[in-house]
């Protein structure tokens, strides 16, 4: 039988979890993160996982420190797994098993190296994304792949939705891999270097809508950021608001002069700086719901300025 140590976190981390245990590989130890009181935590929790299975998880700060290293080292792995964990494995964390340490990252590798995957790719309007499984480098997400799977983005999709999707994909392509894996015939496909792009975090304040922009691309930005993530932010007359749910309804329209806001056949338009126009389908102003209805008796129902 051969034994690993799971680095995991999030919806990933625990269905590959789920999918090493069902396929009778020793898990030793998990190693996973404690949840942020400041975070909306909306996915399912890799210790509680560990916990039902019978596994020991800890949550160290530093993952690399010497003690962590040192219980890692004293399991005897085989193979490390990294599903969705936060904190980067240094050379000597690689370096323990003999037969490898794998990384199950959320994009179509060599694209979207880097955090935030998902986000990223529909902020880029991307029509697919997907799951990589591959072997990990000091570099970040450069090692050789393994498999991968895709997954469409439809226009309209959401940033949990398309998670969701890559969840499966990623579960999918462990599955997959694994009996090559074990038997120690698995491919390895080197990545194309010229082809790779990279994307650092993202924070809330990244959210903020940019009217000048687009239609498609303050859409693209509103469904990246929408709930459980912070949501894209901006100000409508003079008032904080997010706008949660938008759909482009024309992106041929000439830009406006200045983007507003109007009420057209009881819907609020947005008539955007870069061209097109935006149908806002969820809106919150001063931190509470308002429907079109409310937004046009408070505020008009045509010309309302957009942005600070």
């Amino acid at each position: 039988m051969s034994r690993a140590v799971v680095f995991g976190y999030h919806n990933v981390g625990v269905r590959c979890l789920r999918t090493l245990i069902e396929s009778g590989v020793d898990v030793a130890l998990v190693l996973t993160h404690d949840d942020d009181p400041a975070e909306t935590i909306w996915f399912d929790s890799v210790a509680r996982t560990a916990a039902k299975n019978g596994i020991e998880a800890i949550s160290p700060v530093d993952p690399n420190a010497g003690d962590v290293v040192a219980r890692v080292a004293a399991c005897k792995p085989d193979f490390l797994f990294s599903f969705y964990y936060r904190s980067m494995l240094k050379p000597t964390l690689l370096a323990l098993p003999p037969r490898g340490a794998l990384n199950m990252h959320g994009s179509l590798l060599p694209k979207y190296r880097g955090r935030a995957p998902v986000n990223w790719a529909i902020i880029h309007g991307e029509t697919e994304t997907g799951a990589t499984l591959h072997y990990m480098l000091e570099k970040a997400d450069s090692g050789d792949i393994v498999s991968q799977q895709a997954v469409p983005i439809l226009p309209d999709d959401t940033a949990k939705e398309v998670f969701d999707k890559v969840t499966i994909a990623a579960e999918t392509t462990l599955r997959g891999a694994l009996p090559a894996l074990l038997a120690g015939n698995a491919a390895r496909i080197e990545q194309d270097a010229g082809a790779a792009t990279y994307f650092g975090g993202r924070k809330p304040e990244d959210g903020r809508i940019d009217w000048s922009k687009s239609a498609i691309a303050i859409h693209n930005l509103v469904r990246a950021v929408a709930p459980p993530y912070p949501g894209a932010f901006t100000v409508i007359a003079g008032r904080p608001a997010r706008v949660l749910r938008t759909r482009v309804v024309d992106s041929l329209a000439l830009p406006a002069g200045r983007p507003s806001m109007t009420l057209e056949n009881g819907q609020l338009v947005a008539r955007c700086g870069g061209a097109g126009a935006l149908a806002i389908l969820a809106l919150e102003v001063d931190g509470a719901p308002m429907s079109a209805a409310e937004f046009a008796a408070a505020h008009g129902a045509s010309g309302v300025p957009l942005g600070g």
